[in-house]
């Protein structure tokens, strides 16, 4: 009895109908795409260096295979956003064409301006990693991209609609308390979630400042987001705008300082990048985007227990889906892991607010 025959798989991009695509015409460079090289960076999605017949190099994203039911709105929403920050000084990727038809390649996908740079991680590279002073300006240079997103007006760009602003600040803090609250359907998730959920949930509601400052949030502001000059120490550019939203751009900057590491920290977290050394310390650089920006940043500690509360909501989701077999089970210990150490510093926070 013979073996039955399997369909082979569907290439990731399929070269021929993306060739065959119109909007390959308003894109830079000529002739046909001869070759998509992989790049590393895309945690959720796929990364592609395109290249067309006249040498003209640009990066095609898409999701990966799995292709959740919001994907599409997630391009479209970043799409929206790179197209509106035309022009600013917010350094961001250009976009050049952006697709929903899932029938071109299998998937929605963008083509966009490939950014000369790298993303930090792990052992920095040439002087970065042995001068310190580089070090020091890449943390200003980062606060400096929030400060420089936060000065958009959403309004004078057409994103006064990205999403809803009514009560930002009340909103928070129950959103994500539900979705943690959903994660105790697992009985497993039980025996491990962190005794600080509900303090620091109340706590939050408690201390709320009376006023949001509307603007544009990037959502995920990181240094896996973000992309540096190979030649001196300046940003580059931001990537990964699907979580972009309106709401108050200091928690871009809390987003940030939750990857920070300084003397005094809970243990039981590393910094991401190493040498960590000529690194300031937070308070130096909520001061510099205060300089900045002129904003008031007397509530941030407010804000800086919020980012650990929703990032550690986020991360312990990952835990539960590989706890339903979803996810790589040592990933999902990993995000867990996190996720303890930011109740630790939530709670550490609000012991000096």
């Amino acid at each position: 009895m013979s073996a039955p025959k399997t369909e082979p798989a569907r290439p990731i991009v399929d070269l021929v109908r993306l060739n065959a695509w119109p909007g390959l015409a308003d894109v830079p460079g000529s002739g046909p795409v001869e070759s998509l090289t992989p790049l590393t960076g895309g945690a959720q999605n796929l990364l592609f260096t395109l290249r067309r017949a006249d040498g003209t190099e640009l990066v095609l994203r898409r999701p990966g295979r799995h292709i959740r039911e919001d994907t599409a709105a997630a391009f479209a929403r970043e799409s929206r956003v790179l197209s509106a920050l035309s022009g600013t000084a917010v350094p961001h990727p250009r976009l050049y064409a952006s697709c929903s038809d899932d029938t071109v390649i299998g998937a929605p996908f963008s083509i966009l301006e490939k950014i000369v740079g790298f993303t930090p991680k792990g052992q920095l590279p040439g002087t970065y990693g042995t001068d310190p002073a580089w070090r020091r300006t890449v943390a200003f240079e980062l606060v400096a991209g929030a400060a420089k997103l936060a000065a958009v007006d959403p309004a004078e760009v057409g994103l006064s609609d990205l999403s809803k602003t009514e009560d930002w600040i009340g909103r928070q803090t129950p959103r994500y308390l539900r979705m943690l609250h959903a994660y105790r359907e697992n009985e497993h998730y039980l025996f491990a979630e962190s005794p600080l959920v509900e303090p620091v949930g109340e706590w939050l509601q408690s201390h709320a400042p009376k006023t949001a400052h509307i603007g544009i949030v990037h959502g995920d502001f990181q240094f896996a987001n973000v992309m540096f000059d190979h030649d001196e120490p300046r940003l580059a550019g931001i990537v990964d705008w699907e979580m972009a939203a309106l709401g108050d751009p200091l928690l871009d900057l809390a987003w940030i300082l939750t990857a920070w590491r300084e003397e005094g920290d809970p243990p039981g977290s590393e910094p991401q990048l190493q040498p960590w050394n000529g690194m300031p310390g937070r308070a130096e650089l909520v001061d510099h985007y205060a300089q900045l920006t002129g904003r008031d940043v007397s509530e941030f500690g407010w804000f800086q227990v919020l980012a650990c509360f929703r990032l550690a909501a986020l991360l312990e989701g990952g835990y539960v889906r590989s706890l339903n077999g979803k996810m790589d089970r040592t990933m999902g210990e990993g995000l867990h892991s996190y996720a303890q150490w930011l109740w630790a510093k939530a709670e550490q926070e609000i012991g000096r607010a």
